[in-house]
């Protein structure tokens, strides 16, 4: 018994002694990893919203592109949307019943009542791009743009598709944020505000602004990670239909679209291109392998020589194929993936750029403020130097003073 206890005591000693194994530190690296990350993602959706100017080029782009294809149809409105349309309001009632859909245009064939409607969607266009209270024009376009949608679905393609989900995840974000008349007035009040006396608040108001706030930011993130998302489905989703197709396989896909006699604006230059096979060939496979790589590539710097790609691909489709509206309609949706930072040095560039070259623009002494004269040549000022200028409305000569600038 004795020598059982002394065999005891040492594997005891040893237990207690023994470091911790592999496989528990593993579990406690991943389980502080898993927590670092969660933490980092749970601080980047509740800490401030992103991509603000992203957003607002969305909303810039989306309520410019609808306005300009309403003006576009505007002559042949009634055929397409209005009461000499084939698909009459009854025809639209029994699709929406078995679909779910909703149009306000079916709710009289009055002509007054459509021209009111289109009246009100091109106005409601056009404060949505504007940016004028954001919030509510936002839904708004949203639902001008599922009632158009659905009175004709008949006519729609894929750019009129994403035009619709796009209205609807703006509604989520705060789009107005940036280069918008809402932002604007925003400056302007906040400016008055420094001027004027500060107003105390109490704890509770103060509470639920912090949350109201709070609430805006997670829903804006949410949705331009929605809008993020739908766009790499989109493109990962169209790569991998053409990889399943034997025309993008050998490269004759964009031939027999070259002799489409629908996706022909220009004969002459659809001809001309379809005389290089090779040249046909090579675009094909990169436009695949862009497609294909979009989703994969966006936590780089490889998606900056993409974006350029993609933004070359949609150009050649506006002009050869004759389809500005998917066109600009994707050209819009990749701007989500620039950062904050590109659209903000915007102006910089664009004062640089206005800049003719070669003139350098005078920059003010030190010392000299918004009210000094700089000195006149000429006879006149020669004979009027050793005279002291005089301040107007007083008696005595001096130099005036010159006072900060003032602004706004």
């Amino acid at each position: 018994m004795g020598n059982e206890q002394i065999r005891e005591l040492p594997a005891t000693a040893v237990t207690q002694d023994r470091p911790m194994s592999h496989d528990a530190w593993t579990a406690d690296a991943f389980y502080h990893r898993l927590l670092t990350r969660t933490d980092a993602f749970w601080a980047l959706v509740t800490g401030r919203p992103v991509s603000l100017y992203a957003t607002s080029v969305l909303r810039i782009g989306y309520g410019l592109l609808y306005l300009v294809f309403l003006l576009r149809e505007f002559p042949h409105r009634y055929e397409i949307w209005g009461p000499g349309s084939p698909w009459t309001p009854a025809l639209a009632a029994q699709l929406f019943d078995q679909t779910g859909w909703y149009s306000f245009l079916i709710l009289s064939d009055n002509r007054a009542y459509f021209e009111l409607c289109y009246v009100l969607a091109l106005v409601t266009s056009t404060l949505f791009m504007l940016g004028w209270r954001t919030r509510a024009t936002s839904v708004l376009f949203a639902i001008v743009v599922t009632s158009f949608h659905a009175r004709a679905i008949f006519m729609t393609d894929g750019g009129d598709n994403l035009v619709l989900l796009m209205a609807l995840y703006l509604v989520l974000t705060a789009c107005g944020r940036r280069w918008s008349l809402d932002a604007r007035r925003k400056r302007i009040k906040a400016a008055r505000a420094d001027v004027g006396p500060e107003q105390a608040r109490s704890s509770p108001a103060r509470q639920l602004r912090a949350a109201r706030g709070k609430l805006i930011t997670v829903v804006h993130n949410c949705g331009v990670f929605v809008i993020a998302v739908q766009v790499c489905l989109l493109y990962g989703s169209a790569g991998l239909y053409k990889v399943q197709g034997s025309f993008w396989g050998d490269g004759t896909a964009l031939h027999y679209v070259l002799n489409l006699d629908l996706f022909q604006p220009w004969p002459e230059l659809s001809h001309l291109l379809d005389r290089y096979p090779l040249l046909i060939a090579i675009v094909g496979y990169l436009t695949v392998l862009t497609q294909v790589a979009f989703p994969f590539v966006l936590f780089g710097r490889l998606k900056y020589p993409v974006l350029t790609m993609l933004l070359g691909m949609h150009i050649g489709i506006a002009v050869v194929l004759g389809l500005p509206l998917f066109s600009g309609t994707m050209i819009i949706a990749d701007a989500v993936f620039l950062p904050d930072r590109f659209y903000a040095s915007l102006p910089h560039l664009a004062r640089r750029a206005a800049r003719r070259p070669g003139v350098r623009t005078p920059e003010p002494r030190q010392g000299a403020g918004l009210g000094s004269v700089p000195p006149q040549s000429g006879p006149s000022a020669l004979r009027e130097g050793n005279r002291p200028m005089s301040r107007p409305g007083s008696g005595r000569g001096g130099p005036a003073p010159s006072g900060p600038p003032v602004t706004e």
